[in-house]
């Protein structure tokens, strides 16, 4: 007699090939599997109308009930704000990490406990976890397919998050995910990538969200000696480590080197100029070990695309102080720092200078 479907399970669609083939994969296994999209904002986009519309189609596919829930109203408020607030202090924040512990494993994880009575909750993600009995902790772990680890955006998951997550793809390559959606004809298997946030995608561009929310107020760009060698119209358009799309004509390339949002300006300089060696973080998680109080050596990463490098971690009563073994260049204010060992999830935090 085959194994009874009685453990329920809801998958977090969004309408794309990853969640998908999420939560076809989770139909030949025991449980009985249901769709939940939830409804961010108005307009095109991976997560939006498009994106409800192939996850319900997805979910007819393959048999499984699906229901949208309207969240319209937290994102706004604890994403869109967090991210307009951000570039208006002169930090680039990082939406997706808050999002996935917010919102998916935040107000998604809790209308499956409180209204649908479900305890697990799988998304797309490309990461893993496992139970570590030995330190009574969750672990959050890479994928396999380092080009599509998703373990970065993870690291402010709660020990209760992390015991109700089930990644399915983590031990999969992207290339493996899109031939399971093919040969069970999903009608996203050939959907292309989403490149962009998905309040980007809504508005076109960064620039565009950025503008509908912030005034763009020309300003000073000036070198690290105060000279000014042209004008912005905004300083919210730039970012740290930026090298296009100054608007300024030097004989050797510049990068944006600070933001001061109070006056207005735009620091850049040589390359050699963004380089540092240590940096502070706070709001800090610690994931797979419990926090320590002396410091550690591992690795880190300062944004999702950066190798990850030998760092050491010197925890303190506001936060942790992160000194690297080489200079890193284009330490982002607002991003995250995330450290590991190996391919397993120590923590993580924002930088903030």
């Amino acid at each position: 007699m085959g194994q009874q479907l009685n453990e329920k399970i809801v998958v977090g669609l969004s309408g794309g090939v990853d969640s998908s083939v999420a939560a076809a994969l989770l139909t030949q296994q025991p449980y009985r599997v249901f769709g939940l999209t939830l409804w961010l904002m108005a307009g095109k986009g991976s997560c939006c109308s498009d994106g409800m519309k192939d996850a319900a189609r997805v979910c007819e596919t393959l048999a499984i009930p699906h229901q949208i829930v309207d969240v319209r109203e937290q994102f706004e408020k604890t994403i869109i704000d967090f991210v307009v607030e951000g570039y208006q202090s002169g930090v680039t924040p990082l939406p997706c990490s808050r999002c996935n512990r917010e919102l998916k494993f935040g107000l998604m994880l809790n209308h499956c406990r409180q209204v649908l009575g479900v305890t697990k909750l799988a998304t797309g993600h490309y990461a893993r976890t496992e139970f570590d009995p030995v330190s009574g902790r969750h672990q959050l772990r890479r994928a396999v397919d380092r080009t599509k680890d998703q373990s970065y955006f993870l690291y402010e998951l709660s020990q209760d998050q992390l015991s109700a997550a089930v990644f399915p793809l983590g031990e999969m390559t992207k290339t493996e995910t899109r031939r399971v959606a093919a040969e069970l004809g999903l009608t996203v298997a050939t959907k292309p990538e989403s490149m962009d946030l998905c309040l980007v995608e809504a508005a076109g561009s960064m620039r565009n969200f950025l503008d509908e929310h912030i005034e763009p107020i020309s300003g000073e760009i000036v070198d690290t000696t105060g000279r000014v060698l042209g004008h912005h119209d905004g300083a919210h358009h730039y970012t740290i480590g930026q090298r296009k799309g100054l608007g300024i004509a030097a004989s050797t390339p510049l990068y944006v080197l600070a933001i001061d949002t109070k006056a207005n300006r735009v620091l850049v300089g040589s390359r050699p100029e963004g380089y540092q060696t240590r940096c502070e973080v706070r709001q800090v998680n610690w994931v797979s070990i419990a926090a320590p109080s002396t410091p550690i050596a591992c690795t880190a990463q300062i944004r999702y695309r950066a190798e990850p490098a030998p760092v050491t971690l010197i925890p303190h009563s506001e936060g942790i102080t992160l000194e690297f073994a080489e200079p890193q260049f284009g330490i982002t204010p607002g991003q995250a720092a995330v450290w590991y060992d190996g391919d397993r999830v120590l923590g993580g935090g924002i930088i903030i200078h």
